[in-house]
């Protein structure tokens, strides 16, 4: 039996980042004191521990970057929305409007500093407890990633809202969108692992493992082990 796995994520980017880590004061001070027990996945009748490395600040689980609540990025990680997203989102939106459908991409990616602005806002508005269920804390943002889209069509497209998910462009996307290397990355009912609100307009690209990440029915989390 695998025992579970003790992993201080300050610790590992001490020693995987030479203590050049590119975080924040405000981040260092954050995750100084964080541990996180992950408990080995169940996959089929096999327990396997995930394996985690992190480079320059920036954590891969079984080689698929992961930024969440717990997990950051650098404040300087500015890669820009990467060219195979841009391929993969344009070939899905054709193939959409081929079946009548009209995706808009409303986001993509955001700076570190955009995303700051964007909590900001939010919590002025809304409060923190509630802007904390829909929107990431600056270095918490797939958006940051380069990877993470947020699609809608003509109807959603200006306010984000859940009614996308009954759209007939969602209807279609959902079990297309691993196809193009995506999932859904916010599922509905798993707010409790993700920690955000149901997003059906938030897809993140994860490549090859789109599929068995999707036919599996788990967040990216629990894929992983690390929920």
């Amino acid at each position: 039996m695998i025992k579970s796995l003790k992993i201080s994520i300050f610790t590992m980017l001490l020693l995987v980042a030479g203590c050049n880590t590119g975080l924040s004061e405000e981040q260092m001070a954050l995750h100084e004191n964080y541990e996180k027990t992950y408990e080995p996945a169940q996959i089929g009748n096999l327990e396997a521990v995930p394996d985690i490395e992190v480079i320059d600040g920036i954590t891969y689980v079984d080689g698929i970057l992961v930024v969440n609540k717990d997990i950051p990025l650098p404040a300087d990680y500015s890669p820009g929305l990467q060219p195979e997203v841009i391929e993969a989102y344009q070939e899905m939106f054709q193939a959409g409007a081929e079946q009548g459908l009209d995706f808009i991409l409303v986001s993509d990616f955001r700076t570190y500093d955009y995303q700051a602005q964007l909590y900001d806002n939010y919590v002025a508005r809304d409060g923190q407890e509630a802007a904390d269920q829909y929107s990431a804390k600056p270095g918490h943002s797939e958006h940051q990633t380069g990877l993470a889209i947020d699609v809608g069509s003509p109807d959603s497209a200006s306010n984000l809202t859940v009614s996308f998910g009954d759209t007939p462009e969602f209807q279609w996307m959902k079990d297309v969108a691993h196809e193009y290397g995506f999932i859904i990355r916010y599922l509905e009912g798993k707010e409790d692992i993700t920690g955000y609100m149901y997003e059906p307009w938030h897809l993140r690209y994860v490549g090859e493992e789109a599929a068995a990440i999707y036919e599996s029915g788990l967040t990216l989390e629990e894929y992983l082990g690390i929920d």
